[in-house]
């Protein structure tokens, strides 16, 4: 039997919102790949899905806090490397949760990607 507390948001889903990840997004456009883009859509719908257990959200949570956050191993600003460990962070949470990434939610990350980047999204299925 599952609790309501076990479906519930944790406190800091609140701060990580779609217009937070896509804010990020449109501010590394330059450097980031499509595959980066869909791979963080993917994580916070994901997030956002009912059927999500506790821990996955946790997961989740903490993959996009260092996405969006400032501070990283790598600075987002070096050339080549700059986003390099934030996909590889994003990479390991989507290995991780993936038996609760519906088809339905990789679809939706697919078609928002299109719609961010246009004909520049290539997203691998």
């Amino acid at each position: 039997m599952t609790t309501n507390q076990e479906h519930s948001p944790p406190s800091k889903q609140k701060k990580i919102s779609e217009r937070r990840i896509i804010l990020k997004i449109r501010s590394a456009l330059h450097s980031m790949s499509s595959e980066a883009v869909n791979q963080s859509l993917t994580l916070y719908y994901t997030l956002r899905a009912p059927d999500t257990p506790m821990w996955c959200r946790t997961v989740i949570l903490g993959s996009l806090a260092y996405f969006i956050s400032i501070i990283d191993g790598i600075p987002d600003l070096t050339p080549i490397l700059g986003y390099t460990d934030d996909i590889s962070v994003m990479a390991a949470a989507i290995a991780t949760v993936a038996n609760y990434i519906t088809p339905e939610i990789k679809h939706k990350a697919q078609e928002k990607t299109v719609a961010i980047l246009g004909k520049k999204a290539e997203v691998k299925e």
